[in-house]
């Protein structure tokens, strides 16, 4: 088993690293920027390390710092996170180059899943479902056109090296391929470095439904159910579920099956996890995620599975020690993932300080979160603020269970999406289970309820805020749980 775990991340996945290796009875250092010298990872974790400037490529994507860190301080082990360097081949490489295990999979895995185009020619090859469309990159406009006239409009024209949404344009007619394969083409260039790009048909309303799996070094492969990962925005997640409304046992038991193939053809191993496009009863490879992903937590919930602490015991050579008929899915878990972001502003990103800050609790709920009260959100990183996890022993429950913890939730200082989801949970159209991915785009209604649950709740949001008006008391007990970490670091050093 590794010993002594460098985090190369920062925020609620920090955090969750960290847990799973004190669980483990393994040590960790973790890395921060300037921006995060408060945070509460890097208070959390045995020893800390300054790293640089917020600004992510002076800090965490600075691969030779965070290296040497790891070699000074005698780690046998570096965990990435998701983001950042989580799925770059080269960071991988250095990592073992320097006899550190890199916990993920290889930088072969890596490098072959991480270009669109490749990713999609080794799918086929397996025989995995993939979206029609073009087998190679696109260069001319006279091949773009013939792959259109195969597959028909609409089209979706991607970046090779995409991913978050960006690089990505729909075409709806002839009159606008050509303009929309050189925006995509430069868009591609300056995002990724890569300007190469592909065209598949565009489904209309379709779904997103992802596989988690679990593979070791002796070339076990299980899979752990289903997440429905629909709603989105921006091609970014804010709400997933697991198991999906629509995904029976029989399609639970193909689409891992497929899962399990598409992984053993690039022999993978680690966690990972495998999306597909659900349309009208067909599934289809979209891309393969070669890390732990944020949602990785209602996977636990159902499974009772800890995915991070099974990448540590892979990473350190040991086998699975369960096999695909020993797991089984328990219940309906639901995240809702807590952004510093207004809904009614097209989710435009907030920073600022929390003045007051008070997460749920109870039976079935678990909130992963990086941020305590007094936390200033910085400007430089993702807004997310925390991951707001329910379970219950069905979808209705699970649904219910999510009400209650958000009528909880108090935030105070800076604008974040609870409205939204709040507006969500009562949707009828959610609460039935019909989702795609369009959803937020074509539920018009939902800013007029997210604008009528922040009225309904102010005066109770006024009359719980309260407690958070002495700033100064506010201050001091964030500076004695602050003292409190540190001296429990300092006793087990």
């Amino acid at each position: 088993m590794l010993k002594k775990i460098l985090v190369a991340n920062r925020g609620e996945i920090a955090i969750r690293v960290m847990r799973a290796c004190r669980e483990l009875g393994i040590d960790t250092v973790g890395v921060y920027s300037d921006a995060d010298q408060d945070a509460l990872f890097a208070k959390y974790a045995d020893e800390s390390y300054l790293i640089g400037e917020g600004p992510p490529h002076k800090s965490y994507l600075n691969m030779d710092k965070i290296i040497a860190v790891a070699k000074a301080t005698g780690c046998d082990g570096i965990h990435p996170g998701y983001g950042f360097l989580a799925e770059n081949a080269k960071f991988a490489t250095a990592v073992r180059d320097a006899g550190i295990e890199f916990i993920g999979p290889s930088a072969d895995s890596i490098e072959k899943m991480g270009d669109k185009i490749i990713a999609r020619s080794l799918m086929q090859q397996a025989g995995v479902p993939v979206v029609p469309g073009s087998t190679s990159e696109v260069t001319e406009l006279a091949e773009a056109q013939r792959i259109v006239a195969k597959i028909g409009y609409p089209v979706i024209i991607k970046a090779a090296g995409g991913g978050g949404g960006i690089g990505m344009r729909v075409v709806r007619e002839d009159s606008e391929l050509e303009a929309a394969l050189e925006i995509t083409r430069n868009m591609a260039g300056s995002a990724f470095g890569n300007p190469s790009i592909f065209i598949e048909k565009y489904l209309e309303h379709p779904r997103h439904i992802e596989i988690q799996i679990l593979a070791d070094k002796q070339g076990h492969t299980v899979f752990l159910g289903e997440r429905e990962c629909s709603i989105q925005r921006r091609h970014q997640k804010l709400i997933e579920e697991s198991p999906s409304p629509v995904v029976t046992p029989e399609l639970r038991q193909t689409m891992g099956d497929v899962a399990v193939k598409a992984s053993r053809a690039i022999d993978y191993y680690n966690a990972g996890t495998i999306e597909f496009i659900f349309s009208e009863g067909k599934f289809y490879f979209l891309e393969m995620n070669t890390r732990v992903q944020v949602e990785h937590p209602i996977t636990e919930m159902v499974t009772d599975i800890d995915i991070v602490k099974e990448q540590i015991r892979i990473a350190s050579g040991l086998p699975l020690d369960f096999a695909q008929e020993d797991i089984r899915m328990n219940g309906w878990a639901i995240e809702c993932r807590i952004n510093a972001e207004d809904p009614l502003n097209n989710f435009a990103p907030m920073a600022g300080k929390l003045r007051g800050y008070r997460s749920p609790g109870g039976i079935g709920v678990r909130v992963d979160s990086g941020v305590h009260a007094q936390y200033a959100i910085p400007p430089f990183y993702d807004s997310m603020i925390s991951k707001l996890v329910v379970h219950g022993r069905d979808r209705n429950e699970a649904i219910e269970r999510m009400k209650r913890a958000l009528f909880e939730y108090i935030i105070v200082g800076v604008t974040t999406n609870i409205p939204f989801h709040k507006a969500v949970m009562k949707d009828p159209m959610f609460v039935r289970g019909e989702l795609s991915t369009h959803y937020i785009e074509e539920q018009k209604h939902l800013s007029e309820e997210m604008r009528r649950v922040i009225e309904e709740t102010k005066s109770l949001q006024e009359k719980l805020t309260g407690i958070f008006k002495d700033d100064r008391k506010a201050a001091a007990v964030t500076a004695a749980v602050t003292a409190y970490l540190s001296s429990l670091a300092a006793v087990e050093d």
